[in-house]
Parts: C-alpha cells; structure tokens; sequence
C-alpha cells in the first residue's frame, strides 16, 4: 500500500472507533497513546490523523475516495470491522458506519463483506466457557516449571485471605504461560481475524482463573477488570493492527511474520507480555477475593508487563513453532470452542 492508502485506511480505523459516539475519556486516551505510540513513521503522523477524526476535520466521503484499489478497500473495511468488534458485538451507529462503507464502495465484485462480517461477529462473540488452546504439539510446550512474577507476589493478599483454587500455583503459572504463548503466536499471523482472536481468548483467560476460585465471571465484569488495567479492547486491536499496517505485513498471505519482521512483531505488540501481566494480575486479584484496589491492580500489571517482555525472547520459538501451525480457520475453530 502507498503512504496516502496507509494514511486513508488508519483515518477510517479511528473513525470507526468512535462511530458509536459513546467512548469515555479513558477510551479515548487510551486511542490517543496508541496513535502517539505509533508515531514513528513520519509519512503517517498518525498523532495528526487522531486530532483530524477528533476534531471532525476530515469526512468519511474524503477519506473513502483516497482508497481506490479493491485491495486496498478489502483490507481498509476489514479493519474497520474489526475495530467496531474489538469491544464487542456492534451497536447500531456502528452498524449504520460499515453500511456507510459497504454503500459508497459498493458490494459485490472484489468487495465481498458478508462472510468476513460473520466471521468477526463470531470472533467477538466467542463464548467464555470454551477450554482455553494449548501450544499444539510436544515441540511448541513450554519448560516446567513455567515462570512466576514476583510482581504479582507483592500485592497485598495473607494466606488467611487467600481463597483456595481448583488449580496448584505451578499448574496456574503453566496456564498463563501457555495461554500467552498462544496469544504471542497469534500475533505472528497477517490476517485481521488473527489479531482480533487475541481479545476474545485474553478474556476467556480471565473467565476461567475467576472460575478457578469460584467466581461466575460475565463479559461486563471482565471488560471492566480490563479497563481498570489499563487494557483497552479497541485500543489494543488498533495497536496490533496498525503495527502490522505500518509494516507492510497486514493482509498478507503465507507467513512472512515468522522472519524477522515477526520478532519486531513481538516486541512491540506485546500481545505475549499483556496476556502474561493479564493473567498473573488477575489470578492474584481473584484468589484475593477481589479486595484489590484499582491503582494497586494498575501498578502491578505494569510491573509484571516488565516480566512478560523479558520473557518475550526466550519464548520466541514457541510462538513460532504455534505459529507454523495455525490458519485463520483453526483459529476460528478455537475461538468458538470447536
């Protein structure tokens, strides 16, 4: 794509994150740091594309007609649905904005929308109760014992608070491990779909750890343990998205990520060290009977982040191998529990 498509498809992503007209300001700051922290292509400036959907200074129509290729439109309205997805199931102004969308480019021909519409609405409404995926095979499993973040240790819980777990401490730790190696290895692959699976299976995590010390959780409490981390679902999709975007890597077909172009993946991503941090904040939150804080619980997923990123390289392998060996449709299968 050339830099005034990348520009045009970024500017219709921001826009459909604000298409329902209902983001709290923690939402939109949280969309403000990821166009700052993808600020480093200086023939985007993406901090400026941000303050123009803010400040409505630029109209869908305009941003629409920069993209002329069917390519280019498939890839653009693909984003576009994922970010109105990444929170959930659309609403209705969201509905009306992809409509918008589909009516000015026209359906049909190389703009096929109806499939992928259905599949994203499946991803984003994967069911919680589904058993968390294992790396795949003997040569993708992490060492035992997996690592446990002292970060998580120093938040403040007595063994009197603590509520027992249908899991021991070293069988929790191997399930955050392998839940974030999954999620790392997710990232490594070029499809849309791919990058939205990550937030549905973050959540299913924390699903089943608050089951593990005997909490029903539904989506509502869990997208607002996310928020109160500082994880935000649109934000986090347009992180990874417009990461790969900018890279060229974005809609590709075959496994170019996997090279060296996927190690920067990683590493800025951080899907890895955001479902280790999410994970390992949580199991402690729950086991503490949920009593935590909102500012220890923010203090202490960044600390055990810091964790997750170190571990990053030495886990790389294994997010490759899993990698090798998924497709847009075993992740499907995965999300939707088959």
């Amino acid at each position: 794509m050339t830099a005034e498509e990348i520009r045009a498809t970024l500017t219709l992503c921001l826009m459909a994150s604000y298409a329902d007209g209902e983001k709290h300001d923690r939402e939109r700051e949280q969309i403000r740091e990821v166009a700052q922290g993808l600020a480093g292509d200086a023939q985007v400036n993406l901090p400026g594309l941000y303050q123009d959907v803010l400040l409505r200074r630029v109209q869908l129509p305009e941003v629409l007609g920069r993209l002329a290729s069917p390519e280019s439109r498939q890839l653009a309205y693909e984003m576009a649905v994922c970010v109105c997805e990444a929170d959930g199931h659309t609403s209705a102004k969201e509905d009306a904005f992809l409509a918008q969308v589909r009516q000015a480019w026209g359906l049909g021909g190389a703009l096929t929308t109806g499939e992928f519409d259905a599949e994203a609405q499946a991803v984003a409404d994967a069911p919680l109760q589904a058993p968390l995926q294992t790396p795949l095979d003997a040569s993708t499993a992490p060492a035992t014992p997996a690592p446990h973040p002292t970060a998580a240790d120093a938040l403040p819980t007595t063994a009197a608070q603590r509520r027992p777990g249908s899991l021991p401490p070293a069988e929790m730790d191997r399930k955050i491990l392998q839940a974030s190696i999954m999620n790392g290895a997710i990232e490594l692959l070029p499809e849309n779909l791919s990058t939205l699976a990550i937030i549905p299976l973050q959540m299913r995590l924390v699903y089943q750890i608050g089951q593990s010390y005997g909490y029903e959780l539904d989506r509502g409490h869990i997208k607002d343990f996310l928020a109160t981390l500082g994880v935000g679902l649109t934000s986090q999709y347009l992180e990874q998205a417009g990461r790969k975007l900018l890279s060229g890597l974005l809609g590709k077909a075959g496994k170019g990520l996997l090279g060296g172009l996927g190690r920067q993946a990683v590493s800025s991503g951080m899907s890895f060290a955001a479902t280790y941090a999410l994970g390992h904040v949580a199991n402690q939150y729950y086991a503490g009977g949920r009593t935590l804080s909102t500012d220890m619980l923010k203090d202490a997923y960044q600390h055990v982040m810091q964790d997750g990123q170190q571990l990053q390289a030495r886990y790389l392998p294994q997010m490759q191998a899993t990698a090798r060996q998924l497709d847009t449709a075993k992740i499907l299968s995965m999300v939707r529990g088959g």
